[in-house]
């Protein structure tokens, strides 16, 4: 099996990373719950997306007993610009792993829980039934938990949404990341408007389930360009947007082009919710599943 945390981007190791501005702040883990959240997950043999992409929040949700699980490996048969989880030829599904989230989200107590994956380019399916089985399993020794599912894109996986949505998540989600001009140098395995259909495709199918997406800033996009994937997901009735500061985790990742200022965040937050997002998630340390729970809570008062 080959895993090599992205071999191909020599064209980037060489790049300097920015000293980050004094508005981005990480907490250091220490807490007890911390120390609980990681020794629940290391005895199940778990993986989250909060270790694997080396996310600058993992000490405040990790100390709050949140985590994103992400299932299917820790392997991905993508190589993203901005990643930094590990590509490589992935091993089979563990059968078993829809039982140990379930079992993590028994004993984390947890009321909302986010799932996500790697890319699962080499199955049948991109892995649409293993997400199906893990929110199944959640459902069924967890039934007052709410479910987000953050999934790849399935490109070229006929009929994988359709499996994922007869599980009935409560939010549906799938990042467009970066601007549709970027997609070559920073999401090269992704298509941008197969990634748009996917969003509508599980709206129109489901018309009561919450959708959301987020892209990345910092990369070298323009206003405009960004004013453009607003106005795109609009188009394709998503209800939540995140918003947040791209932060390159080695010097082989696409470098940081710039800052975006806290003050700049929230103008980008005034106009996406003017034109028409149920909710905007916009700072700098905004990530996809920084505080699902609150938010989705307040997605579900927003819309009754």
């Amino acid at each position: 099996m080959s895993r090599l945390r992205h071999p191909e981007k020599q064209k980037n190791q060489d790049s300097e990373i920015l000293r980050k501005p004094e508005w981005i702040r990480a907490r250091i883990p220490s807490s007890d719950n911390f120390k609980e959240t990681k020794k629940i997950l290391n005895s199940l043999n778990l993986v989250t997306v909060c270790e694997e992409a080396s996310c600058p929040n993992i000490g405040e949700c990790w100390s709050k007993k949140h985590a994103t699980f992400m299932v299917m490996g820790d392997t991905c048969t993508r190589s993203c610009a901005f990643c930094n989880v590990i590509t490589g030829i992935p091993e089979e599904l563990d059968p078993f792993e829809p039982y140990r989230v379930s079992r993590a989200v028994k004993e984390m107590r947890l009321n909302h829980v986010v799932i996500t994956s790697v890319d699962r380019d080499d199955l049948p399916d991109g892995g649409a039934d293993h997400f199906a089985k893990t929110i199944l399993a959640i459902r069924r020794y967890s039934s007052n938990t709410t479910i987000e599912i953050l999934t790849p894109d399935f490109l070229r996986k006929e009929g994988a949404l359709g499996i994922v949505l007869e599980a009935k998540p409560d939010v549906f989600n799938h990042n467009l990341e970066t601007v549709p001009r970027l997609y070559l140098d920073i999401r090269p395995g992704a298509r941008y408007f197969n990634s748009l259909k996917l969003l509508y495709d599980a709206k129109k199918s489901l018309p009561k389930l919450f959708t959301k997406s987020g892209i990345m800033l910092g990369l070298g996009e323009e206003r405009n360009e960004i004013m453009q994937v607003m106005d795109d997901l609009r188009s394709a009735d998503v209800d939540f947007l995140t918003l947040g500061q791209y932060l390159q985790p080695t010097r082989k990742h696409a470098p940081i082009k710039k800052f975006i200022t806290p003050d700049e965040f929230s103008r980008y937050k005034q106009i996406a919710e003017s034109k028409g997002f149920l909710m905007v998630s916009s700072s700098p340390l905004t990530r996809s599943s920084h505080h699902a729970e609150e938010d989705f809570k307040r997605l579900r008062f927003l819309r009754d």
